[in-house]
């Protein structure tokens, strides 16, 4: 069978689609917003006079510093929280969709905050982390489902982009109002950025009353009538609807057929699920393997500590660069968009620069030239990781997982993605802190070979699926391509993609029935002959 595509659309078409995608990225603007701003707390002098220590200059340079452990679990329990949550989104996704995922996480979201503006203790603060890990990981994991679920093939790496684009947007905001109100003499320095985190989660849970649940995720809930009219309302007038769900169902049942079922150990079960389960963990963790966790959690701390001039301005100029990246970023990503070229040469990029940034630190540490030096190469730093790694990974990560097992390989994804960013949020202090090894910014020497692995992995074994529909990355993978002859597969279509598991045998059996008749003739003749 031919493959049916629709025509293109022009991007005004598409309206509808955009205001629900709009809607969507919403969720990694709070995410940033919280990101952003809770390194910089760490560095505030009221912060510090609650939840930390005095300490002598020179040896720190505001006077105040914090105790290796809080720095950790403050920093670290907001992950921790979000691999918990993530861990569990297959399960959660399956009684209350997209939709009703992010409605719990905007209330999640707002006990965690009124927990942590209301105490001055520091174990409620530890908890207010965790609660705002959980939500933080829903948003991040089902907005993102949301978006790849129901976006076109062409717009998804656009979408994609767009959503990264708002990570890194909050992250800046917070540490705008970090840097604006740094200076204030008491608790309202660190109590007006925590006051933000109010603002998204009331504006994202009423604005998705006007958005519909996921058209794939409807269909996949067997209730395909309701998944028609989210797809109607996301495409264009005149859109051909009813062939798009007719596809999506095709391949929903195509896989249930020849699975066992929709769990945990399903994604492990066959070797093609279990390929895809292990790429889309490979792609997220993509992210914490390049150390930019360590730079965007603790990056005010970091410069503070490496006695770099106006450390709260320097945050502002690396998160601004972060955005700039992903704009440019946005052009490639429609015109280019080969995420193993990308994804490769970013990691390689990091890895280098992270080994000169410590080389140079290792040689001169605490001098006005390497402080200028550091600034410098962190800008190359986040421009590559955020135009290279940052948006590649997610979409990777989205893209991959089969349709059936979605919830589950991406809620594991998204898990893996935020161990790892745990991992290097639990362990930075112990390098950085001057209480602790206080290596500063050799910390990149550990970078530099992780990079390096990451890149290799990318380049052997994550594949191409750029401008394909999910139905396609189904069949290329049912069809077992090795990750390199994934960019120039011609698909057959999806009805057509079951012929070697099914197809092949059906020919086969029409085949010798045919022999066989012609068998029983012949045999038929020679008695009558006779």
């Amino acid at each position: 069978m031919a493959e049916t595509k629709p025509a293109k659309i022009p991007w005004r078409d598409h309206s509808r689609l955009f205001l629900a995608v709009g809607v969507m990225i919403l969720s990694p603007f709070q995410y940033g917003i919280d990101f952003g701003m809770i390194g910089g707390l760490q560095a505030m002098v009221p912060f510090l006079k609650i939840y930390g220590y005095e300490c002598p200059r020179p040896r720190c340079p505001t006077g105040w510093n914090i105790q290796t452990d809080r720095q950790q679990l403050i920093s670290s329990l907001m992950t921790l929280g979000a691999f918990i949550s993530s861990g569990f989104a297959g399960v959660a996704a399956k009684k209350l969709g997209r939709r009703g995922c992010l409605w719990l996480a905007c209330l999640t979201c707002t006990v965690a905050n009124i927990i942590m503006m209301t105490t001055t203790s520091i174990a409620p603060l530890y908890v207010g982390r965790l609660v705002i890990g959980l939500a933080n990981g829903y948003f991040m994991t089902f907005a993102q489902l949301y978006i790849q679920e129901s976006s076109t093939a062409e717009l998804r790496g656009l979408f994609l982009t767009g959503f990264q684009f708002f990570t890194a947007f909050g992250t800046l905001i917070g540490t705008i109002v970090d840097w604006a109100t740094s200076k204030r003499p008491d608790k309202s320095a660190y109590l007006i950025p925590l006051g933000l985190i109010y603002i998204v989660p009331l504006i994202l849970g009423i604005s998705m009353f006007f958005i519909p649940e996921s058209p794939r995720w409807l269909i996949l809930q067997g209730r395909y009538e309701e998944g028609v009219k989210a797809l109607a309302w996301l495409r264009p007038t005149g859109f051909d609807v009813e062939a798009e769900a007719t596809d999506i169902r095709t391949a929903i049942e195509r896989e249930r057929e020849h699975s066992s079922g929709v769990g945990i150990i399903d994604m492990f079960k066959n070797p093609v699920d279990r390929r895809r389960t292990t790429l889309a963990v490979g792609a997220v963790t993509l992210q914490a393997a390049s150390g930019a966790m360590f730079l965007i959690a603790y990056k005010q701390y970091f410069l503070t500590m490496a006695k770099v001039s106006n450390p709260f301005g320097m945050s502002n100029v690396l998160s601004c660069i972060g955005i700039i990246a992903i704009l440019a970023n946005s052009l490639i990503i429609v015109r280019f968009g080969r995420r193993r070229v990308l994804l490769t040469t970013g990691l390689l990029t990091c890895g280098i620069l992270q080994l000169i940034i410590a080389s140079v630190y290792h040689r001169q540490p605490g001098t006005k030239a390497t402080g200028t030096v550091i600034v410098a190469l962190s800008c190359l730093y986040m421009f590559s990781y955020n135009g290279m790694i940052a948006t590649y990974a997610w979409l990777a990560g989205g893209e991959i997982p089969t349709q059936r097992l979605r919830s589950h390989t991406f809620g594991l994804a998204a898990a893996v993605g935020f161990a790892g960013a745990w991992l290097t949020t639990f362990t930075a202090p112990y390098f950085i802190n001057p209480a602790s090894m206080g290596w500063g910014a050799r910390y990149g020497y550990i970078w530099f070979p992780s990079c390096c692995i990451a890149a290799s992995w990318v380049f052997f074994f994550l594949p191409e699926v750029k401008n394909r529909t999910l139905e396609e990355i189904d069949e290329m993978f049912e069809a077992r391509l090795p990750a390199r002859a994934f960019r120039k597969y011609k698909c057959v279509g999806v009805l057509a993609a079951g012929l070697d598991r099914e197809g092949r045998k059906s020919v086969e059996r029409e085949k010798e029935v045919e022999v066989l008749g012609d068998e029983k003739v012949m045999a038929e003749t020679v008695v009558s002959k006779e």
